[in-house]
């Protein structure tokens, strides 16, 4: 990692939330889907954050990932209406793209 460089807290912290409700769900309902789906997204999510920490312009995995929750999620939320989980990870997703998009919006700092 190039030491000007930032640490991605908020991708982290995003894979962190998605991995954990990945096993909150199988401890409440004992559903393995919703375990594996939670730790495989929360992989990709922090493979994805630690590619914008070296590159913050290397923001593809996270936003293939987040865009993905974002729409199954949000799907899930608009059907249910429950805003657990469906609503926290999808409205958590949608910020994650959000942030991203801006990642790819700015231009890159000539050195």
């Amino acid at each position: 990692m190039c030491p000007n460089m930032s640490v991605d807290w908020l991708g982290y912290g995003y894979a962190g939330l998605v991995a954990s409700g990945g096993v909150v769900g199988y401890a409440k309902a004992g559903s393995v889907p919703s375990l594996a789906a939670g730790l495989v997204f929360g992989g990709l999510a922090g493979c994805g954050a630690y590619q914008v920490s070296n590159d913050p312009q290397n923001v593809w995995v996270s936003l293939a990932t987040s865009g993905s929750l974002a729409a199954v999620m949000g799907k899930r939320f608009y059907s249910s209406r429950k805003f657990m989980p469906a609503g926290l990870i999808a409205g958590a997703s949608l910020l994650m793209v959000g942030k991203l998009s801006m990642a790819l919006l700015r231009k890159p700092v000539a050195s």
